[in-house]
């Protein structure tokens, strides 16, 4: 393999040495190779279609770590200023309204929970972004084998070989990198389809999610209602599972299902589709130089948004691990925790997304017959509506059993304003981060923040330790990964030195 990994460098199509190939120029792909090209990072991506395809709004709700993921990256606040910034869902039971959900916010956040706006749109984005960092996507470039020994990994490809240290399968639910590994992907797949329209119209509640559950206009079933820019909203039916889009629409069906919705308004017709989604888990995301990461690792129904939101979570979790092994700072073990860690996160969406699922499309009689009962109930007895299930939405995953957090942390830490301006987000990203919280300031004035290198103790810290104080340690992807309260006076720098260590797997 050394002589064809070779020959696919000399030919000007690999990563390089130190580099990683990424199959898939989806938006987790993208994310990636543009993360690990900040993290200078050697970087491709092979991606099999001939063209970006620019179709529909796919997954469309953004989540407030996938926002700071792309700050990092240098497109969030161009994501979050396009797309709509929804603020309350609203839950119906045929012509009821059951309850209303508030997305919570606090005052320190800088973007809002969720912001809608359509994938096709961030894959725009994301690639100009990735371009001008040098990363190079090559279409129409369909991975056909793969083959890895000790030194990297080797992709073939119809235009020759592409060699690379590392290689990573960003590239969805049907992903040839998981099925060239041999890598199970156990699941089941929902019998009902789900017919799904982006839909141009004036409506009174641009900033609402709804949700019906057995609404006159499709009864039996339900149907979800989501902003997007421009005045397009998005509409999923749960439909049986012999309705076809295209005849829908020939039929005037179609037409009948978005005027229950938008009434007698005039509306365009962007974008139609039908889904059957599935509930699937890779039985491992890492092969030896080969990682699994977004759709191709896990795939999981959009209820919840945990979908897109999730393989974002992966990519930055990836990059800066990579980047560590890649430099020669962290051992090659750091690389194993991305399974652990992004696997467990994958288990409990599923849980979530599962219980949604059920509760949607009852897999029995006896379920739908108690589902049905708590969703007549709920009209009548409020104490019921915590039992309706509509989808709860994404929330960042605590990597609390990680063996690289120390125990009770592994949760993204807080974005708190800093001395002197900015915030601490602002700070994350390119390596670790130490954070003093110094005991005469509850708030801000008592926060600091700079990189966690090995002498930066005495950078902000010239006096010393305050008594009292508490030092954090941040990984580059936001998480909390250590504290300490040390002694005044501590040495800070040797403190940070073995706090980094432990964090990146131990010594390299």
């Amino acid at each position: 393999m050394a002589a064809g990994m070779a020959a696919g460098m000399a030919a000007g199509t690999a990563a390089g040495t130190a580099g990683v190939a990424v199959v898939g120029a989806g938006p987790v792909g993208l994310t990636l190779a543009g993360r690990l090209a900040q993290l200078g990072v050697p970087v491709t991506v092979l991606e099999a279609a001939a063209r970006p395809h620019g179709e529909g709004s796919k997954a469309l709700c953004m989540q407030r770590e996938t926002l700071e993921v792309w700050a990092r990256l240098g497109i969030g606040e161009q994501v979050a200023a396009r797309g709509v910034h929804w603020t309350l869902g609203r839950t119906y039971y045929r012509d009821r309204e059951l309850f209303r959900t508030p997305l919570p916010t606090t005052g320190n956040d800088h973007f809002p929970p969720f912001v809608n706006v359509s994938q096709s749109e961030v894959e725009t984005l994301l690639l100009a972004r990735v371009e001008r960092l040098g990363v190079t996507v090559h279409w129409g470039r369909p991975v056909t084998g793969l083959a890895q020994d000790a030194r990297g990994v080797r992709l073939d490809t119809a235009a020759g070989p592409v060699s690379a240290r590392y290689a990573v399968g960003a590239d969805g639910i049907r992903s040839t990198v998981r099925e060239l590994l041999g890598v199970g992907f156990p699941g089941k797949s929902f019998a009902d389809r789900f017919l799904i329209a982006d839909v141009r119209a004036e409506l009174p509640f641009p900033r609402e999610r709804r949700f019906f559950f057995d609404p006159p206009f499709n009864p039996g079933r339900t149907v979800l209602v989501h902003p997007q820019p421009d005045s397009v909203w998005r509409i999923d039916w749960q439909v049986p599972a012999e309705v076809d889009a295209a005849a829908e629409r020939a039929s005037g069906a179609l037409d009948r299902r978005i005027r229950a919705v938008v009434g007698d308004r005039d509306y365009e017709l962007v974008w139609l589709t039908g889904y059957r989604f599935a509930q699937r888990l890779a039985d491992r995301f890492r092969v030896g130089r080969v990682f699994l990461a977004g759709d191709a690792a896990h795939a999981m129904s959009p209820f919840g948004a945990r979908g897109l939101n999730s393989g974002v979570a992966d990519a930055e979790n990836l990059a800066w691990k990579l980047a560590r092994v890649a430099a020669g700072t962290a051992p090659d073990r750091l690389l194993d925790t991305y399974e652990v860690e992004r696997r467990a996160a994958a288990v409990e969406n599923l849980a979530v997304t599962a219980a949604t699922m059920r509760f949607m499309v009852p897999p029995s009689p006896p379920r739908r017959r108690m589902r049905n009962a708590v969703l007549r109930g709920s009209v009548r007895v409020p104490a019921l509506r915590r039992r309706v299930n509509s989808g709860r939405l994404a929330e960042p995953f605590t990597y609390a059993a990680s063996p690289i957090v120390e125990p009770g942390l592994g949760q993204v830490a807080p974005d708190t304003p800093l001395p002197g301006g900015g915030r601490l987000r602002d700070r994350l990203g390119q390596g670790f981060v130490a954070l003093l919280v110094s005991p005469d300031g509850t708030g801000p004035p008592g926060v600091l923040a700079v990189p966690a290198a090995s002498a930066v103790g005495r950078r902000y810290a010239p006096g010393g330790v305050p008594a009292g104080g508490r030092l954090w340690l941040v990984r580059p992807d936001g998480h909390l990964a250590a504290r300490r309260d040390p002694a005044p006076g501590a040495d800070l720098g040797a403190l940070l030195a073995q706090l980094v260590t432990a964090a990146s797997g131990g010594p390299a």
